[in-house]
């Protein structure tokens, strides 16, 4: 899409933000700094719904900082994630409202859909994935365990990988990663898989046939490939303008 919008990064979070002491509680001598204003860019469908209301998103962020920051920063260190990401990924996903709930069903900061949160309820031994602490929790063993699957990817495309996947399922990328092995490409490339999640759609009969015993996907054939992969370029922005946060 041509609609851009320009989404500021709110400048005058108090220091307090993010910065969590041994005892889990937050320091207020020592927190996040802003190294300057930041403008990140939104593209997709997106940009405009976003662009509308800059003053809303900005205090969800500070609110959300506020209230969950120490859960994202305790679960970071946990599953090695950068708490920043965490906060890009919830950013695309909920636009920091803790009811968030989709058309499909996912739910929360973090969006998990129905399934995935009973899978992930059951893995990590807790009683529900909806509110925000075992939504953030949960979320964040979900993104975890998808990098995982892509341990042979280099830097930002193992994370590219991994985020494609939170979106459009592992099922998605893994096909488009069979399509692009028999295209002679690289699987670990997200430039390369990214174009093979277009391939994926109904429309590519003949060349899942090659691909494929079942002449299909194992995931199915899929339309989505749009929406991954503006989401993918989203939080790749986002990410970008949240490593301005810096802890003091």
């Amino acid at each position: 899409m041509q609609n851009r919008g320009k989404i500021p990064i709110i400048a005058g979070i108090a220091a307090a933000i993010l910065a969590v002491g041994s005892a889990g509680c937050i320091q207020p001598s020592t927190g996040l700094s802003f190294s300057q204003r930041s403008m990140v860019r939104l593209s997709g469908p997106q940009a405009a719904l976003a662009g509308k209301d800059d003053t809303s998103l900005d205090l969800a962020f500070e609110q959300s900082i506020q209230k969950y920051g120490p859960i994202i920063k305790k679960y970071s260190e946990r599953y090695d994630l950068d708490w920043r990401l965490v906060l890009a990924v919830i950013r695309q996903e909920s636009r920091f409202k803790p009811n968030a709930r989709s058309r499909v069903g996912a739910y929360g900061l973090m969006q998990i859909m129905p399934g995935t949160q009973a899978e992930l309820m059951r893995k990590l031994g807790v009683p529900e994935a909806r509110s925000p602490y075992y939504n953030i929790k949960a979320g964040m063993y979900h993104l975890k365990s998808l990098f995982r699957y892509f341990e042979d990817a280099p830097g930002r495309d193992r994370r590219d990988l991994a985020l494609a996947a939170y979106n459009a399922g592992l099922s998605r990328v893994r096909d488009a990663q069979e399509v692009v092995r028999y295209l002679g490409g690289d699987p670990n490339s997200w430039s390369e898989v990214r174009e093979a999640l277009k391939l994926l759609s109904s429309d590519n009969g003949t060349l899942h046939a090659r691909v494929w015993p079942s002449g299909r996907p194992t995931g199915g054939t899929f339309r989505g490939s749009p929406e991954t992969i503006n989401y993918v370029e989203n939080i790749e922005q986002y990410y970008e303008g949240y490593k301005l946060l810096a802890l003091r």
